[in-house]
């Protein structure tokens, strides 16, 4: 009979002491947005004065059909991959069909109106659905977040054909 108590000793206390922790958690108060924003304020990097992005083609009002080349062009800053920090160099996102810039002060979001080019690319081959199209480029740094100020093209639109 000692046997098994002693062995339901050692599980009853790993039991409360997951108890207590899981109550220090929930005691926790939470991150205040002001706390969050601040954070990520402090990870925009400078751009160079002077610095743009720019899309070399396709040009604006162009009408074109299947995969497509987009060629990216930047001045005054150098293209570096995500996840090296460098002064005064960042990588390319493309925006498809955005209405409203992302958050400056948080990372550039992934998702195919948001297309990321982490390997430094300056082009890539782009597949759009028939239509109207609207591409802008966002530079972001090492870590996907906009300079400060931001570098960003002007907004072109495009006619997708099939």
């Amino acid at each position: 009979m000692k046997l098994i108590s002693l062995r339901i000793i050692p599980i009853f206390l790993f039991g409360a002491v997951l108890g207590l922790a899981g109550c220090a958690t929930e005691e926790t108060p939470p991150e205040s947005a002001e706390m969050v924003e601040t954070e990520s304020t402090s990870l925009r990097e400078a751009s160079a004065d002077g610095a743009r992005s720019f899309i070399v083609s396709p040009a604006d009002g162009a009408t074109v059909s299947g995969p497509f080349q987009v060629v990216f062009g930047l001045e005054g800053m150098d293209v570096s991959p995500a996840g090296e920090a460098k002064e005064f160099a960042g990588h390319h996102h493309l925006l498809i069909d955005v209405e409203e810039m992302p958050n400056f002060e948080m990372p550039i979001p992934a998702d195919d109106n948001h297309r990321h080019f982490g390997a430094a690319q300056t082009e890539t081959m782009l597949e759009l659905a028939p239509g109207t199209h609207t591409l802008q480029l966002l530079l972001g740094n090492y870590i996907h977040v906009p300079h400060n100020p931001a570098v960003y093209s002007e907004k072109i639109t495009i006619t997708v054909t099939e």
